[in-house]
């Protein structure tokens, strides 16, 4: 009984921030700080879920993963946030008002279909990125330091190469006429599925969350130690696309990690996409010193 009422924990979570932003005054949908403290509280839940009902004790948040976790969450929020609206959001919005485009049919639409179409068209984009990053090797140096982390908590989809965090938040809903509320619910819907799917959380969801949404049991798979068995459930929060394109695998991942599972500094995270040429350069300029030598 137990097991099954945790596993009622994330569509329970998911459906009190619908409920949130459907039924707000517009007085809190308006306040600009609202997105944010939302994000906050489903973070500060997830953890509470994690020390209540945790997973794998392997997976145990401590101080150092807490002052990482949190480092990312603020780069997401703020630089990657405004580098995303600056080089993609606005663009594509002047380019939009440039050609005339207007979607405003889209507004009238009910609540959940606008929040549900958001969803997808997001996450459509975000599978298909993450899928390229493990199947070419440029994109795969950009996304490596995430896979790098050794234990999976409710903080830990921030955390990776700032290229990384970009290319991932890349996506079209700029050039479509959804109602903002709509936008800012089906962002919070993202943050639930994805926080769950990170979260050290013994909740294993029913099959009508499970079937449709990502979970810790899905998305540890894609954890697994070797690069091969990461390749599979690309879907950030939506594993249905998996499903459906042929890339869902069954199974849960409880060691996560790549390479020889070390664990990576921020400063290493940041530098990891260079290494390579960095090496080769050091590489070429040693032959060079002992061709002259």
């Amino acid at each position: 009984m137990k097991q099954r009422l945790t596993g009622l924990l994330p569509p329970a979570t998911l459906l009190a921030v619908i409920l949130f932003w459907a039924y707000a005054p517009k007085s809190v949908i308006d306040y600009p700080w609202t997105l944010t403290i939302v994000a906050t509280a489903i973070s500060a839940w997830l953890l509470l879920l994690e020390w209540l009902f945790e997973r794998h004790a392997d997976w145990r948040m401590n101080w150092r993963e807490f002052f990482t976790d949190t480092f990312y969450v603020v780069l997401s929020s703020t630089v990657i946030s405004r580098a995303t609206d600056f080089f993609a959001d606005a663009p594509l919005k002047a380019a939009k008002a440039q050609a005339g485009l207007a979607t405003p049919w889209l507004e009238h639409l009910p609540f959940l279909a606008q929040v549900g179409l958001i969803f997808f068209l997001f996450e459509f984009g975000q599978y298909w990125m993450h899928r390229a990053m493990h199947n070419w090797t440029p994109l795969w140096l950009t996304h490596a330091p995430h896979h790098h982390i050794t234990q999976l908590n409710a903080l830990k989809g921030y955390v990776g190469n700032p290229l990384e965090l970009f290319l991932i938040s890349l996506g079209v809903i700029a050039l479509l006429d959804f109602s903002p509320v709509a936008i800012l619910c089906a962002a919070s819907v993202g943050n639930v599925v994805a926080g769950f799917a990170h979260a050290n959380v013994r909740a294993d969801p029913p099959w009508f969350y499970s079937y449709f949404f990502t979970t810790i049991r899905h998305h540890s798979l894609h954890h697994s130690v070797g690069y091969e068995e990461t390749r599979c459930n690309y879907a950030n929060s939506m594993i249905l696309i998996d499903r459906v394109l042929g890339t869902y695998r069954e199974g849960e991942g409880i060691l996560v990690g790549q390479d020889e599972r070390r664990r990576l500094s921020i400063k290493e995270q940041f530098l990891f996409p260079f290494v390579p040429v960095v090496d080769a350069i050091k590489a070429r300029r040693e032959r060079r010193d002992a061709v002259h030598g």
